[in-house]
């Protein structure tokens, strides 16, 4: 089980979030911006930390990290079975919060830009869930062909028109593969690099607000 932080916006939550990181960060990243979402409903917000491998694109540095990254072009070489593992590694915390009382339906799973693409992927194997909220990533599965279709699970996309890590072409590819898919999906983009600000924050809250039952 990945190691994690929990903060509770009320007692007795009846909805969870499973937020994942960025390449060389750790569960700590997104804590601070929990008092600027306003949620409403007594949620469960899990952090969790990556393992910690060495990454290919770094010299083979070791650092927390959800998948290898082999190169840094566009179209490039994914590393699926790092990707695979980290979505299991989510679905058994999933699995967890099940086991303490939350319904899978009430269960969203957020990431940025590494833990973005685990929740993307995640979301295309059919992972029954609220939501899964994705920020300045991509889809591992845009070079696979046209997607399978009949997905219901809403998805949210932000992305920044600056980003020089995560192209935005690529959010848009993003956007269009996961619509294909026939779920309902919001695309969103913000003046800003590789990074959230606060009026993305305030979307994100309301979004998440919005899509808890």
């Amino acid at each position: 089980m990945l190691e994690t932080l929990v903060r509770e916006t009320g007692d007795a939550p009846t909805h969870a979030v499973i937020w994942l990181h960025g390449l060389g960060a750790d569960g700590s990243d997104f804590v601070p911006v929990l008092p600027l979402l306003g949620i409403t409903k007594p949620t469960r917000f899990i952090f969790p930390n990556a393992p910690v491998q060495p990454v290919t694109v770094n010299g083979g540095m070791a650092m927390p990290s959800w998948y290898d990254i082999y190169e840094m072009q566009i179209e490039r070489k994914i590393d699926r079975a790092g990707i695979q593992a980290s979505a299991d590694a989510v679905e058994a915390l999933i699995q967890q919060q099940v086991d303490a009382g939350i319904a899978r339906a009430n269960i969203f799973v957020a990431g940025f830009s590494q833990g973005g693409a685990v929740a993307l992927y995640l979301h295309e194997s059919g992972a029954e869930l609220a939501g899964v909220l994705a920020l300045s990533t991509y889809s591992p599965n845009l070079d696979q062909g046209e997607p399978a279709t009949g997905f219901s699970v809403p998805v949210s996309i932000h992305h920044g028109t600056q980003d020089p890590v995560v192209p935005e072409s690529l959010g848009q590819r993003t956007h269009a593969r996961v619509r294909a898919m026939g779920c309902p999906v919001s695309y969103q983009t913000w003046p800003m690099p590789h990074s959230v600000v606060p009026e993305q924050l305030l979307a994100i809250g309301k979004w998440l607000n919005e899509h808890s039952h």
